[in-house]
């Protein structure tokens, strides 16, 4: 060997090569080996005690179990936008390699196609892993009100409570009005859900239109069952099995367009709480997500708390909103602004 280091191996090439090595070691680590120890952040778009965090504090407390390695899943707030704040960290700032997680609204993968200035993502690259349940949202309407069937809609105003045009409670019968010609009369201005149904209770409004069927189960199951309020409508991709008389809106398009802006809107029922990793998580570390997701929705423990807590819980699975989201994602353009104008 010379002074020069000539027939040495430079140091330059022996970095690319530890390098190199490094990478394949990373590449040939198995999912358990790679999760083992390790904390997963399930980031929650929304503050504490809603209905968003409490059913991601349920989920991560079973699914570390299911995760190859059995890695801590700890939640975490990320409050902001109608949870389009971590939709947009998961897209551009957060870890690509499955240590990180989050629950956003079902509505925030479709805000950029209606042209929601905050959303900075393309929501057909998100690693999504799946959705604890497919939510079915129907209209309302007191018994006192006189309408007693959605067609009753075409020729009487029934005037409905809304916390504001951003929620579905607006956007929804918004955009039935617009596409289809009824009377909703709808008044906004309520703080929160709770407070349209006290607005109903006290006959301030005569309705009110994207409420979660699963949360009527879970607070005012009563007034159904004493017909205080009539079922007129599902919003939603297909029925829940427990109103199989009540008129899906998918059913009352009449042309091919009709059908197509309420597919683009009403798809985010399907992913009714939806969870999601950002783009490039390596597939097998996604797949492990998703079936670790699955089998916690089958686990007969979690299962319990779920039923305890009034959670419905329905899943959807990752590859079925991924295939979803892509779907709705090329609606046609003119298709989308349409739709994006009926409900602003």
């Amino acid at each position: 060997m010379t002074k020069n280091g000539r027939g040495s191996v430079p140091t330059a090439v022996l970095a690319l090569v530890v390098a190199f090595l490094l990478v394949a070691a990373a590449g040939a680590q198995s999912v358990t080996d790679f999760y083992r120890g390790k904390t997963i952040d399930l980031n929650i778009g929304y503050s504490v005690g809603g209905g968003y965090d409490l059913y991601a504090r349920l989920i991560a407390r079973g699914l570390g179990a299911h995760i190859p390695g059995n890695p801590t899943v700890a939640p975490k707030n990320m409050e902001g936008a109608g949870s389009l704040r971590l939709a947009n960290y998961l897209y551009a700032a957060a870890p690509s390699d499955g240590t990180v997680i989050g629950a956003t609204s079902r509505g925030a993968a479709f805000d950029p196609l209606l042209n929601e200035k905050g959303a900075r993502f393309d929501a057909s690259k998100f690693s999504w892993i799946g959705s604890a349940n497919n939510e079915v949202s129907v209209c309302v309407a007191l018994a006192s009100s006189g309408v007693t069937k959605f067609d009753d809609l075409f020729t009487k105003q029934l005037t409905i409570g809304s916390t504001g045009a951003a929620d579905d409670t607006y956007q929804f019968p918004a955009l039935i009005n617009a596409v289809l010609g009824t009377k909703f009369k709808i008044v906004t201005g309520y703080p929160g859900g709770n407070d349209v149904s006290l607005a109903l209770e006290r006959d301030e409004v005569q309705g009110r239109c994207g409420w979660s069927w699963s949360s009527i189960k879970t607070t005012r199951f009563n007034w159904v069952r004493n017909k205080r309020i009539i079922v007129l409508v599902q919003m939603s991709l297909s029925k829940h099995p427990d109103l199989p008389d009540v008129p899906l809106i998918m059913d009352l398009a009449k042309t091919d367009e009709q059908r197509q802006i309420f597919k683009m809107i009403f798809a985010r029922q399907t992913m009714g709480r939806p969870y999601l990793a950002p783009p490039g998580v390596p597939a097998d570390r996604l797949a492990a997500l998703r079936k670790a997701f699955m089998d916690t929705m089958a686990d007969q423990e979690f299962l319990g708390e779920a039923e305890q807590n009034k959670f419905e819980i329905n899943p959807v699975s990752g590859e079925q909103l991924e295939a979803l989201v892509k779907e709705i994602y090329q609606t046609p353009p003119e298709v989308v602004k349409k739709a994006a104008a009926m409900v602003q």
